[in-house]
Protein backbone atom coordinates (compact mmCIF):
# COMPACT_ATOMS: atom_id res chain seq x y z
CA UNK A 1 0.00 0.00 0.00
CA UNK A 2 0.99 3.21 -1.02
CA UNK A 3 2.65 5.08 2.57
CA UNK A 4 0.92 8.29 1.82
CA UNK A 5 -2.70 7.60 3.12
CA UNK A 6 -5.49 8.99 5.53
CA UNK A 7 -6.00 7.25 8.66
CA UNK A 8 -9.63 7.20 9.39
CA UNK A 9 -10.28 6.31 13.74
CA UNK A 10 -13.96 4.30 13.58
CA UNK A 11 -14.06 4.21 17.42
CA UNK A 12 -13.41 7.95 17.66
CA UNK A 13 -16.44 8.28 14.49
CA UNK A 14 -18.58 6.14 17.24
CA UNK A 15 -17.83 7.72 20.12
CA UNK A 16 -18.96 11.02 18.37
CA UNK A 17 -22.28 9.72 16.82
CA UNK A 18 -23.01 9.11 21.09
CA UNK A 19 -22.16 12.05 21.98
CA UNK A 20 -24.82 13.96 19.56
CA UNK A 21 -27.03 11.02 20.55
CA UNK A 22 -26.84 12.05 24.47
CA UNK A 23 -27.27 16.21 23.07
CA UNK A 24 -30.14 15.46 21.07
CA UNK A 25 -32.30 13.05 23.00
CA UNK A 26 -34.44 10.78 20.77
CA UNK A 27 -34.65 12.12 17.54
CA UNK A 28 -33.32 10.13 14.60
CA UNK A 29 -29.83 10.93 13.20
CA UNK A 30 -29.57 10.71 9.52
CA UNK A 31 -25.89 10.69 8.64
CA UNK A 32 -24.19 12.96 5.67
CA UNK A 33 -22.12 10.86 3.98
CA UNK A 34 -21.80 12.43 0.51
CA UNK A 35 -19.18 13.38 -1.18
CA UNK A 36 -17.67 10.01 0.23
CA UNK A 37 -18.54 10.95 3.46
CA UNK A 38 -16.61 14.20 3.70
CA UNK A 39 -13.73 12.67 2.35
CA UNK A 40 -13.51 9.72 5.02
CA UNK A 41 -14.56 6.75 2.85
CA UNK A 42 -16.75 6.08 5.88
CA UNK A 43 -19.68 5.58 3.33
CA UNK A 44 -17.76 2.56 2.03
CA UNK A 45 -18.20 0.92 5.70
CA UNK A 46 -21.14 -0.95 5.69
CA UNK A 47 -20.74 -2.19 9.28
CA UNK A 48 -21.07 1.50 10.47
CA UNK A 49 -23.65 2.20 7.92
CA UNK A 50 -26.02 -0.76 9.03
CA UNK A 51 -25.83 1.29 12.87
CA UNK A 52 -28.28 4.01 10.99
CA UNK A 53 -31.50 3.89 9.61
CA UNK A 54 -31.69 5.97 7.22
CA UNK A 55 -28.26 7.95 6.03
CA UNK A 56 -28.26 10.66 3.20
CA UNK A 57 -26.23 11.74 0.18
CA UNK A 58 -26.37 14.44 -2.76
CA UNK A 59 -26.39 12.00 -5.74
CA UNK A 60 -28.29 9.10 -7.32
CA UNK A 61 -24.96 7.51 -8.00
CA UNK A 62 -24.03 8.01 -4.58
CA UNK A 63 -26.90 5.98 -3.56
CA UNK A 64 -26.88 3.33 -6.01
CA UNK A 65 -22.97 3.04 -4.67
CA UNK A 66 -25.04 1.91 -1.03
CA UNK A 67 -27.02 -0.73 -2.40
CA UNK A 68 -24.27 -2.40 -4.54
CA UNK A 69 -21.89 -2.38 -0.77
CA UNK A 70 -25.19 -4.04 0.23
CA UNK A 71 -27.11 -1.17 2.40
CA UNK A 72 -30.57 -1.79 2.42
CA UNK A 73 -32.32 0.86 4.87
CA UNK A 74 -33.22 4.13 3.79
CA UNK A 75 -31.41 6.24 1.31
CA UNK A 76 -32.16 9.80 1.21
CA UNK A 77 -30.97 12.34 -2.05
CA UNK A 78 -30.84 15.48 -0.42
CA UNK A 79 -30.17 17.60 -3.68
CA UNK A 80 -32.90 17.64 -6.20
CA UNK A 81 -32.19 14.88 -8.88
CA UNK A 82 -32.09 14.87 -12.48
CA UNK A 83 -35.28 14.17 -14.61
CA UNK A 84 -33.70 11.18 -16.71
CA UNK A 85 -32.57 9.17 -12.91
CA UNK A 86 -35.94 8.76 -12.18
CA UNK A 87 -36.09 5.57 -13.65
CA UNK A 88 -33.18 4.68 -10.95
CA UNK A 89 -35.07 5.95 -7.98
CA UNK A 90 -37.59 3.40 -8.28
CA UNK A 91 -34.85 0.59 -9.07
CA UNK A 92 -32.77 1.48 -6.81
CA UNK A 93 -35.36 1.92 -3.98
CA UNK A 94 -34.45 5.49 -3.10
CA UNK A 95 -35.75 8.07 -1.51
CA UNK A 96 -35.41 11.77 -2.93
CA UNK A 97 -35.97 15.60 -2.00
CA UNK A 98 -38.19 17.21 -4.45
CA UNK A 99 -38.64 20.55 -4.77
CA UNK A 100 -39.14 21.26 -9.14
CA UNK A 101 -42.28 20.87 -10.40
CA UNK A 102 -41.65 19.03 -13.38
CA UNK A 103 -39.31 16.49 -12.15
CA UNK A 104 -42.65 15.91 -10.00
CA UNK A 105 -44.95 15.89 -13.29
CA UNK A 106 -42.54 13.09 -14.89
CA UNK A 107 -42.79 11.26 -11.78
CA UNK A 108 -46.62 10.93 -11.71
CA UNK A 109 -46.71 10.59 -15.51
CA UNK A 110 -44.79 7.31 -14.86
CA UNK A 111 -47.69 5.86 -12.45
CA UNK A 112 -45.32 4.37 -9.60
CA UNK A 113 -45.01 4.19 -6.16
CA UNK A 114 -42.42 7.27 -4.84
CA UNK A 115 -41.41 8.13 -1.31
CA UNK A 116 -40.58 11.68 -1.21
CA UNK A 117 -39.09 14.37 1.49
CA UNK A 118 -40.68 17.87 0.04
CA UNK A 119 -38.04 20.69 0.36
CA UNK A 120 -39.35 24.25 1.38
CA UNK A 121 -37.43 27.20 0.67
CA UNK A 122 -36.91 29.00 4.00
CA UNK A 123 -34.10 31.20 2.70
CA UNK A 124 -31.26 29.68 1.60
CA UNK A 125 -32.65 30.31 -1.97
CA UNK A 126 -30.57 27.70 -3.49
CA UNK A 127 -33.76 25.33 -4.20
CA UNK A 128 -37.30 24.41 -2.00
CA UNK A 129 -40.71 25.13 -2.70
CA UNK A 130 -42.19 28.50 -2.14
CA UNK A 131 -44.48 28.07 1.01
CA UNK A 132 -46.96 30.02 -1.55
CA UNK A 133 -46.52 26.91 -4.20
CA UNK A 134 -47.16 23.80 -1.56
CA UNK A 135 -50.94 23.65 -1.68
CA UNK A 136 -50.53 23.32 -5.30
CA UNK A 137 -47.40 20.38 -4.78
CA UNK A 138 -49.20 18.58 -2.45
CA UNK A 139 -52.87 18.64 -4.08
CA UNK A 140 -50.63 16.74 -7.09
CA UNK A 141 -48.99 14.37 -5.12
CA UNK A 142 -52.48 13.35 -3.17
CA UNK A 143 -53.85 12.46 -6.61
CA UNK A 144 -50.97 10.05 -7.61
CA UNK A 145 -49.51 7.01 -6.25
CA UNK A 146 -46.20 9.17 -4.52
CA UNK A 147 -45.72 9.23 -0.62
CA UNK A 148 -44.76 12.14 1.17
CA UNK A 149 -42.56 10.48 3.57
CA UNK A 150 -40.65 14.02 4.77
CA UNK A 151 -40.58 17.24 5.17
CA UNK A 152 -37.37 19.35 5.44
CA UNK A 153 -35.61 22.60 4.54
CA UNK A 154 -31.61 24.34 5.25
CA UNK A 155 -30.75 26.85 7.52
CA UNK A 156 -28.19 28.91 5.90
CA UNK A 157 -26.58 31.18 8.58
CA UNK A 158 -27.28 29.00 11.78
CA UNK A 159 -23.65 29.42 12.73
CA UNK A 160 -23.95 33.36 13.01
CA UNK A 161 -27.62 35.10 12.49
CA UNK A 162 -29.84 34.10 14.84
CA UNK A 163 -32.53 36.57 13.35
CA UNK A 164 -32.36 35.04 9.85
CA UNK A 165 -32.25 31.50 11.17
CA UNK A 166 -35.35 31.89 13.51
CA UNK A 167 -37.39 33.30 9.75
CA UNK A 168 -36.50 30.36 8.96
CA UNK A 169 -37.16 28.38 11.47
CA UNK A 170 -40.49 30.13 11.17
CA UNK A 171 -41.41 29.69 7.25
CA UNK A 172 -40.74 26.19 7.92
CA UNK A 173 -43.27 25.60 11.35
CA UNK A 174 -45.78 27.20 8.78
CA UNK A 175 -45.17 24.77 5.97
CA UNK A 176 -45.53 21.72 8.18
CA UNK A 177 -48.99 23.40 9.68
CA UNK A 178 -50.19 23.81 5.83
CA UNK A 179 -48.87 19.74 5.38
CA UNK A 180 -50.65 18.52 8.35
CA UNK A 181 -53.88 20.78 7.43
CA UNK A 182 -53.78 18.56 4.29
CA UNK A 183 -54.00 15.55 6.55
CA UNK A 184 -50.42 14.34 5.77
CA UNK A 185 -48.31 13.49 8.99
CA UNK A 186 -44.59 12.87 7.63
CA UNK A 187 -42.72 10.60 9.40
CA UNK A 188 -39.44 12.35 8.85
CA UNK A 189 -39.30 16.13 9.96
CA UNK A 190 -35.96 17.67 9.62
CA UNK A 191 -34.16 21.16 9.24
CA UNK A 192 -30.92 21.02 11.76
CA UNK A 193 -27.68 20.28 9.92
CA UNK A 194 -24.61 20.66 11.83
CA UNK A 195 -25.04 24.27 12.73
CA UNK A 196 -28.61 24.14 13.57
CA UNK A 197 -28.00 21.50 15.77
CA UNK A 198 -25.09 23.00 17.79
CA UNK A 199 -27.26 25.99 18.04
CA UNK A 200 -30.77 25.28 17.64
CA UNK A 201 -31.80 21.75 18.78
CA UNK A 202 -33.79 20.77 20.78
CA UNK A 203 -36.88 22.54 18.23
CA UNK A 204 -39.76 20.51 19.18
CA UNK A 205 -41.53 20.23 16.26
CA UNK A 206 -39.08 18.35 14.16
CA UNK A 207 -38.03 14.71 14.66
CA UNK A 208 -34.17 13.84 13.28
CA UNK A 209 -31.37 16.02 12.56
CA UNK A 210 -28.47 15.74 9.59
CA UNK A 211 -25.06 16.02 10.93
CA UNK A 212 -22.28 16.08 8.55
CA UNK A 213 -18.60 17.75 9.78
CA UNK A 214 -19.67 17.24 13.50
CA UNK A 215 -19.61 13.79 13.22
CA UNK A 216 -16.27 13.84 11.42
CA UNK A 217 -15.23 15.94 14.91
CA UNK A 218 -14.02 19.25 12.98
CA UNK A 219 -15.15 22.54 14.13
CA UNK A 220 -17.78 24.68 11.92
CA UNK A 221 -17.41 27.86 13.93
CA UNK A 222 -15.12 28.95 16.06
CA UNK A 223 -15.65 26.94 19.67
CA UNK A 224 -18.18 24.42 18.28
CA UNK A 225 -16.99 21.83 20.24
CA UNK A 226 -17.45 23.95 23.25
CA UNK A 227 -20.92 23.00 22.44
CA UNK A 228 -20.82 18.82 21.57
CA UNK A 229 -17.01 18.20 22.15
CA UNK A 230 -16.77 15.46 19.03
CA UNK A 231 -13.13 14.93 18.34
CA UNK A 232 -11.49 14.93 14.77
CA UNK A 233 -11.66 11.03 13.14
CA UNK A 234 -8.70 11.56 10.28
CA UNK A 235 -5.06 12.10 10.38
CA UNK A 236 -3.24 12.28 6.89
CA UNK A 237 0.14 10.44 6.97
CA UNK A 238 3.06 10.12 4.70
CA UNK A 239 6.77 9.76 4.77
CA UNK A 240 10.11 10.45 3.59
CA UNK A 241 11.04 9.40 0.80
CA UNK A 242 14.61 11.36 -0.02
CA UNK A 243 17.03 14.04 1.90
CA UNK A 244 19.55 15.85 0.40
CA UNK A 245 22.00 18.75 1.97
CA UNK A 246 21.26 21.67 0.34
CA UNK A 247 23.96 24.66 -0.40
CA UNK A 248 23.22 28.28 -0.07
CA UNK A 249 21.33 30.08 -3.03
CA UNK A 250 19.92 26.97 -4.46
CA UNK A 251 16.46 26.95 -5.87
CA UNK A 252 13.51 24.42 -4.51
CA UNK A 253 11.15 22.78 -6.85
CA UNK A 254 9.40 24.41 -10.01
CA UNK A 255 10.07 27.79 -11.05
CA UNK A 256 12.45 29.01 -8.35
CA UNK A 257 9.90 29.96 -5.99
CA UNK A 258 12.03 29.33 -2.78
CA UNK A 259 15.59 29.90 -2.66
CA UNK A 260 17.86 28.87 0.02
CA UNK A 261 19.40 31.58 2.40
CA UNK A 262 21.78 28.99 4.04
CA UNK A 263 22.82 25.39 3.74
CA UNK A 264 20.31 23.47 4.58
CA UNK A 265 18.80 19.72 4.72
CA UNK A 266 15.51 19.34 2.15
CA UNK A 267 13.50 16.25 2.61
CA UNK A 268 10.84 14.91 0.13
CA UNK A 269 7.84 13.97 0.87
CA UNK A 270 5.22 12.14 -1.72
CA UNK A 271 1.88 13.71 -1.50
CA UNK A 272 1.14 16.68 -3.74
CA UNK A 273 -1.73 18.74 -5.15
CA UNK A 274 -2.56 15.36 -6.93
CA UNK A 275 -3.26 14.01 -4.36
CA UNK A 276 -5.34 17.09 -2.52
CA UNK A 277 -2.83 18.86 -0.98
CA UNK A 278 -3.08 22.08 -1.84
CA UNK A 279 -0.39 24.33 -3.88
CA UNK A 280 -1.43 27.60 -1.75
CA UNK A 281 0.58 25.71 1.03
CA UNK A 282 3.47 26.14 -1.22
CA UNK A 283 5.98 28.35 1.12
CA UNK A 284 3.85 28.69 4.14
CA UNK A 285 2.45 25.83 4.74
CA UNK A 286 3.96 22.87 7.56
CA UNK A 287 4.29 19.46 7.60
CA UNK A 288 4.85 17.45 11.16
CA UNK A 289 8.59 15.32 11.07
CA UNK A 290 9.11 13.93 14.56
CA UNK A 291 6.79 15.74 16.61
CA UNK A 292 8.09 19.22 15.35
CA UNK A 293 7.11 21.34 12.21
CA UNK A 294 8.64 20.99 9.26
CA UNK A 295 8.19 24.16 6.48
CA UNK A 296 7.08 23.82 3.48
CA UNK A 297 9.63 25.30 0.86
CA UNK A 298 9.06 25.58 -3.20
CA UNK A 299 5.97 24.99 -4.95
CA UNK A 300 4.41 21.97 -4.35
CA UNK A 301 4.45 19.20 -7.07
CA UNK A 302 1.49 17.24 -8.32
CA UNK A 303 3.12 13.88 -6.39
CA UNK A 304 5.60 15.05 -3.95
CA UNK A 305 6.70 18.52 -1.80
CA UNK A 306 9.75 19.66 -0.10
CA UNK A 307 10.32 20.75 3.56
CA UNK A 308 13.01 21.81 5.27
CA UNK A 309 14.00 19.35 8.37
CA UNK A 310 17.50 21.60 8.97
CA UNK A 311 16.28 22.21 12.52
CA UNK A 312 15.03 18.29 13.44
CA UNK A 313 17.63 16.15 14.92
CA UNK A 314 18.17 12.07 13.77
CA UNK A 315 15.24 12.35 10.61
CA UNK A 316 16.16 9.33 7.74
CA UNK A 317 14.22 8.28 4.93
CA UNK A 318 11.57 6.22 5.95
CA UNK A 319 9.93 8.65 8.87
CA UNK A 320 6.70 9.09 9.09
CA UNK A 321 5.32 12.49 8.42
CA UNK A 322 1.71 13.94 9.18
CA UNK A 323 0.00 16.14 7.36
CA UNK A 324 -2.44 16.77 10.04
CA UNK A 325 -3.21 15.75 13.20
CA UNK A 326 -5.63 17.59 14.64
CA UNK A 327 -3.03 18.59 17.12
CA UNK A 328 0.12 20.08 16.16
CA UNK A 329 -1.47 21.29 12.93
CA UNK A 330 -5.60 21.16 12.82
CA UNK A 331 -7.47 21.03 9.49
CA UNK A 332 -8.90 24.39 10.45
CA UNK A 333 -4.97 25.43 10.03
CA UNK A 334 -4.75 24.32 6.99
CA UNK A 335 -7.72 25.91 5.50
CA UNK A 336 -7.12 29.16 6.82
CA UNK A 337 -3.44 29.13 5.11
CA UNK A 338 -5.60 28.58 1.88
CA UNK A 339 -8.55 30.57 2.53
CA UNK A 340 -11.15 28.19 2.94
CA UNK A 341 -12.65 25.91 5.18
CA UNK A 342 -11.99 22.49 6.63
CA UNK A 343 -14.94 20.98 5.05
CA UNK A 344 -12.64 21.16 1.51
CA UNK A 345 -10.17 20.91 2.45
CA UNK A 346 -11.58 17.05 3.86
CA UNK A 347 -13.24 16.54 0.81
CA UNK A 348 -10.87 17.38 -1.44
CA UNK A 349 -8.30 14.50 -0.46
CA UNK A 350 -7.98 12.69 -3.91
CA UNK A 351 -9.07 9.35 -4.39
CA UNK A 352 -5.47 7.98 -5.04
CA UNK A 353 -4.97 8.79 -1.77
CA UNK A 354 -5.61 5.24 0.39
CA UNK A 355 -8.41 5.21 2.85
CA UNK A 356 -7.07 3.09 6.44
CA UNK A 357 -9.43 2.22 9.33
CA UNK A 358 -8.41 2.52 12.19
CA UNK A 359 -10.74 1.07 15.60
CA UNK A 360 -9.07 2.15 18.79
Amino acid sequence: MRKTYLEINLKEFENNIEKIKKYIGNKEIMPVIKSHAYGTYINKNIKILNKFNIVAVALIDEAIELRKIGYKKDIFVLNQPDIHEIELIEKYNIIIGLSEESFLDKMIETNKEYKIHLEIETGMNRTGININDLERYISKIKRSKITIEGIYSHLSSADYDKEYTEKQIEIFKKALSIIKKNGINPKYIHISATNGTLNYEPLEFTNMIRPGLLMYGYKTFNNSDAIINTKPICKLKSTITFIKNVPNNTPISYSKKYITDSNRIIATIPIGYGDGFRRELSNKGYVIVKGKKAKIVGSICMDSCMVDITDINNVKVGDEVLIFDNKIITLEEIADQCNTINYEILCNINNRVPRVFIDK
